[in-house]
């Protein structure tokens, strides 16, 4: 018997649910120390649920990654892939990845965690959302050089930095934290941080830095 629209409405609501709550609780305690019955009474929804919909721990731990990684390669990629001006296509992914991590800052370790775990999991998320989403960048920067908006650069290495320039300071907040930069998630840091980064990348990689884009 098929579900109806509202059982299928009512099942992806519970889905969405459990996995905005889970995201809370792994970044909070990493895998090892999160609860499938503390994430299931913190969701509202029975603890038979979880295994339901994502079969383990470890399975609702990779559905939480891959949803991240999902949403954002949504946005990312219609972006990457949009016309216009290199630059300004550039600047707005940049900016888009920027606030997307600020926004779920929380969990960056989380995120990091499993990429740096390795294995069979790690590898299908990287197959099916980092390679189309670097092939996009790589097709950006190539279409900015021929254009004569950007200056010829070892491409490979060109988009390893500006994925660094945008990642590095999440990573790194705790040891800025340590060395007395207990505000690096301040509204007025990260305002302040997304800037510095756009404005690097235009005079690493522009010809015409200050030139206003169409």
């Amino acid at each position: 018997m098929k579900a109806t629209a509202h059982q299928r409405r009512s099942s992806e609501h519970t889905r969405a649910l459990i996995l905005t709550t889970a995201e809370r609780i792994f970044a909070k305690t990493g895998l090892a120390g999160a609860r499938t019955d503390v994430i299931a009474k913190t969701a509202g929804v029975n603890k038979a649920l979880l295994y339901y919909y994502f079969k383990s721990k470890e399975g609702l731990y990779e559905a939480v990654v891959e949803d991240h990684f999902r949403r954002f390669n949504l946005q990312a990629l219609e972006l990457l892939n949009s016309p216009g001006s290199a630059r300004d296509v550039l600047l707005r992914y940049v900016s888009l990845h920027f606030d997307f991590i600020a926004a779920h800052r929380q969990s960056a370790p989380l995120f990091q965690q499993f990429m740096m775990a390795g294995g069979k999991r790690t590898e299908r998320l990287i197959r099916k959302y980092f390679r189309p989403r670097s092939e996009a960048v790589g097709k950006l920067l190539r279409r900015g050089v021929r254009a004569r908006e950007f200056r010829p650069t070892d491409l490979f290495h060109t988009a390893v930095s500006i994925i660094s320039l945008i990642v590095f300071y999440f990573s790194a907040v705790p040891v800025l934290q340590l060395l007395g930069h207990a505000n690096a998630h301040s509204p007025e840091n990260l305002k302040l941080r997304k800037r510095e980064v756009l404005d690097f990348i235009r005079h690493a990689l522009f010809i015409h830095p200050n030139a206003p884009i169409p």
